[in-house]
């Protein structure tokens, strides 16, 4: 080879050395593995060096030596005159690869998929393959109380927010799962029928009743549907996340109502009046209310009979808490039955010994004086006989 020639090969490698800037995506062949696992590399058609630091190798990383890394630049170690070279990291340039994904799917008004790796005091975190965030406001429709629960789970999420050079990512599920509520509440509506039974699961309690979730759509039991027994509120009888068996009174789609019971799925509590309640038989009950005319006596769960304040207490009482309380437990005897009706007639005063009657001391009667006749010396022919003469 001559000297010129020579000289135009060396020319034209000096022409293909690459000038390596930050920022660069660069492909180094691994050259070795130091101590602290750290990669060194030679950057491709650069003629210089570069570090890949162990936390910047993608997790699934299993290296050997001649094996070709794509690589991003990240800074300059030394300088060129010091044989200087280059931080390198495979993890950011896979990130930057999902950053550009995860933005074509923005503009194009796509969802992702992530898990949920993470709960923080603000929402929770996700894995993207970037970092992402869902405020706790946006993770569902509704307000969550608990967001443990969602820990693990694999959800979809709408991206509102990317900015890759600050590494923000901020993630919702709330018009999704919005759009999911109204797709299973239709489905679920269009196969109800009033007077089936379904299972569902009490969601809330409220002061009037309690909405039970059938699978998508919440119903309402009003607090008159959930017992026989009188309740004052609807806490007394269920708990958030019991499971019940519910009748379907009625389904107002317009309205997104509807309307279901309880205790309509429960034996009739009237039933065993008629199989175990005869006129005269004594009962043991609870007074439940207190009225102006009277007393009502639980005597079954969900039964109660009146005791008429003429029933109470054999002497006169102006009214019946004067001799009875609330929560009391009294027997009563049975005076009729009506199972039709659902009336039930009481006493307590018949089972009470009737008190006896103080007896009057009657006066003696005066005796008679006979006042004797004032004798005047003449008998009554005297009297006569001289008149007779005289006519």
């Amino acid at each position: 080879m001559s000297e010129t020639e020579a000289n135009k090969d060396l020319l034209e490698a000096l022409n293909s050395v690459q000038d390596v800037k930050v920022g660069d995506v660069v492909k180094g062949e691994v050259l070795a593995f130091d101590d602290d696992r750290q990669v060194i590399v030679g950057i491709e058609n650069a003629g210089v060096e570069g570090v890949v630091p162990a936390r910047e190798l993608s997790n699934d990383a299993e290296l050997s030596v001649g094996d070709v890394l794509d690589l991003v630049v990240v800074s300059k170690i030394g300088s060129d005159k010091e044989g200087g070279s280059y931080l390198l990291s495979q993890r950011r340039l896979a990130e930057r690869k999902v950053w550009e994904d995860i933005e074509k799917k923005f503009e194009a008004g796509e969802t992702i998929t992530a898990p949920v790796n993470q709960i923080v005091k603000g929402g929770l975190v996700v894995d993207a393959g970037v970092r992402g965030f869902v405020p706790a406001s946006m993770v569902s429709d509704r307000f969550v109380e608990d967001l443990k629960q969602f820990k693990g789970q694999t959800l979809e999420f709408k991206i509102v927010e990317i900015e890759p050079s600050e590494n923000r990512l901020i993630l919702s599920r709330k018009e999704l799962v919005a759009q999911e509520r109204e797709a299973k509440k239709k489905e679920v509506m269009d196969k109800l029928v009033v007077g089936d039974v379904v299972e569902g699961k009490v969601a809330r309690l409220t002061n009037f009743g309690a909405f039970v979730d059938l699978g998508g759509v919440d119903g309402l039991v009003h607090v008159s549907e959930i017992s026989f027994e009188r309740i004052d509120k609807p806490a007394d009888a269920l708990k958030v996340g019991q499971e019940v068996n519910v009748k379907v009174l009625a389904v107002d789609e317009e309205r997104d109502r509807i309307s279901l019971s309880i205790k309509q799925t429960l034996p009739q509590p009237w039933d065993k009046v008629a199989q175990e309640v005869a006129e005269g038989d004594v009962l043991e009950g609870t007074v439940k209310r207190l009225t102006t005319f009277g007393a009502f006596v639980e005597v079954f769960p969900g039964v109660e009979g009146l005791v008429h304040i003429s029933q109470i207490s054999h002497k006169h009482i102006a009214t019946p808490n004067e001799v009875l309380n609330s929560g009391e437990t009294v027997q009563v005897k049975v005076l009729s039955v009506d199972v039709a009706a659902h009336r039930l007639a009481l006493s307590i005063k018949a089972l009470q010994e009737k008190p006896v009657a103080e007896k009057k001391e009657v006066a003696p009667a005066p005796e008679k004086v006979e006042v004797p006749e004032e004798e005047t010396g003449f008998t009554l022919g005297d009297v006569i006989g001289d008149q007779l003469k005289q006519d």
